[in-house]
């Protein structure tokens, strides 16, 4: 542990320009805070979600909810894009009110208060308030977390990927563990006991972020662009009209169980081109600032069609894994949820691996665009990977098998997601530092959306055709960009 001296002069050396602290791994000291309570977030967040479309289809004498399963599918989309949609409004309350490390903070009370909502609060108002709750607080969290990160480092500093990628095992060992408990909780003593596990988790994590968040650099709580006071009034009455008329679009039928997913959907585009419009018209950013914007644009499409393939382990795979993937192991059979677990096995196993692939090439390594290239053409390849256990019979898809797409999804996963949200902090504007990682994650909000959008066109019956377009669509994605490397490499203005 950092003594007062050592945090203090690891606070200058950041606003300074950067921490040049090397001991959390390499890493500066101050990660190992903002890694705690991502993982713990994590393992709450992944270890609900793990068991939380199977409670919402399965019947009620099972202690689910007994929705149809295409409803069911699409609310986990539309839930999943919401948590990445509200990055709005924790990005946007960092940057104009509380600054990030504060936003952070009071993210995770919500997240816990979400979680003990669906694990004491029972049937759908349980369900409606938990999810609303996490998906608020998610979303905070995240932008808020991504960003502090970044102000542990120069834009120069050739640890920053590396950092992001140590950062990215921290949520994975969390997304490890969540899922195997809340799992083992759900099928022994029901549902409930395992949201409650997920509410403990968060509750762990609280616990260990209050203890350190006064050692991270005071630049994590500025406020870069501040609202002046004059204008409280006039947001605060926009947000209570928000609020009342979402509540009468629910009362009169426009927003739907059945068309959550593309109301979500069609609000994150509206955000998006919103987001792209004040950010690209700002008097406030320089010309250099304004065409890396405009050099983000294609990574952000590109990650729209990862995220809307990668999120389908929540979607598709979920549904896959309880009734067409053989999860016997020597005659005792595995919880659902446990197929979410292989992934952040090998997250954890890779990211170490990828982060000393960079940090060894330093200079040298393959551009950002080629980065998301790749990745994009491997998540196609992944998909396409399903079709020779394609149209099989009940329990026919060996377990192994499974493990081998999910391998294959982690690499596409190591080469976008821990690579965009560096990237996104070295092309953000000074005063849109945090409403840029925002945007980063509204590309996984849509993503997200669109995974349970998609997942109402799945066929069991049928499958040839959904793994093939999506899978070559995805590839498809991926080369353009490749091919465009020049142009987009231009508008970045010098950041690789």
């Amino acid at each position: 542990m950092s003594n007062g001296n050592e945090a203090a002069s690891a606070t200058t050396q950041v606003d300074a320009g950067g921490d040049r602290d090397a001991r959390f791994f390499g890493q500066p000291w101050a990660l190992a805070h903002v890694f705690g309570v991502e993982m713990w977030e994590r393992f709450s967040f992944y270890g609900m979600q793990g068991i939380l479309l199977i409670y919402m289809y399965y019947s009620i004498a099972e202690g689910g909810l007994g929705m149809p399963e295409a409803i069911a599918t699409g609310i986990v989309g539309a839930y999943g894009g919401a948590v990445y949609l509200s990055t709005i409004l924790g990005a946007w309350l960092a940057d104009r009110l509380f600054g990030s490390e504060r936003v952070l903070f009071a993210s995770a009370i919500v997240i816990m208060a979400g979680h003990i909502g669906l694990a004491l609060v029972p049937g759908f108002w349980g369900l409606g308030i938990g999810l609303v709750l996490v998906a608020i607080g998610s979303g905070g969290l995240k932008a808020n977390a991504t960003s502090v990160v970044g102000t542990l480092y120069t834009d120069d500093d050739p640890r920053r990927d590396a950092g992001f990628s140590l950062f990215y095992l921290g949520i994975n060992l969390g997304a490890f563990f969540g899922p195997l408990l809340t799992g083992l909780l759900q099928t022994t003593w029901g549902f409930h006991w395992g949201f409650g596990l997920a509410a403990v988790g968060m509750g762990l994590g609280l616990i260990q972020y209050s203890f350190g968040r006064k050692q991270l650099p005071a630049q994590a709580r500025a406020v870069p662009n501040p609202l002046p006071r004059s204008r409280y009034g006039l947001v605060i009455g926009v947000a209570i009209a928000a609020v009342v008329v979402l509540i009468v679009l629910v009362l009169v039928g426009v927003i739907r169980a059945d068309n959550l997913a593309l109301i979500v959907i069609i609000a994150v585009i509206a955000a998006t081109l919103a987001y792209f419009f004040v950010i690209l018209s700002s008097s406030r950013i320089t010309a250099i600032e304004r065409s890396r914007v405009f050099g983000f644009i294609p990574l952000f499409i590109v990650s729209v069609g990862f995220w809307s393939l990668y999120q389908q382990q929540f979607t598709v795979l979920t549904v896959y894994s309880d009734k067409r993937l053989d999860r016997s192991i020597f005659g005792w059979e595995m919880p659902v949820s446990w197929v979410q677990s292989i992934n952040p096995i090998f997250i954890i196993v890779l990211s170490g691996v990828f982060a000393a692939i960079w940090t060894k090439l330093g200079t040298r390594q393959p551009t950002t665009p080629i980065k998301f290239g790749l990745g994009a053409i491997v998540m196609g390849a992944a998909f396409l990977l399903f079709l020779p256990f394609a149209n099989g019979a009940p329990n026919s898809t060996p377990l192994l098998a499974i493990v081998g797409i999910l391998f294959v999804f982690t690499v596409a996963e190591l080469l976008i997601s821990p690579v965009g949200l560096s990237v996104t902090t070295k092309l953000a504007p000074k005063v849109f530092q945090t409403q840029m990682v925002a945007l980063f994650f509204l590309s996984v909000a849509l993503g997200t959306a669109l995974a349970g959008f998609l997942a109402q066109f799945y066929d069991p019956e049928n499958e040839v055709p959904y793994f093939t377009i999506l899978g070559f669509v995805a590839i498809g994605l991926g080369a353009a960009l490749l091919l465009s490397i020049k142009p987009v490499l231009a508008l970045m203005k010098g950041v690789r």
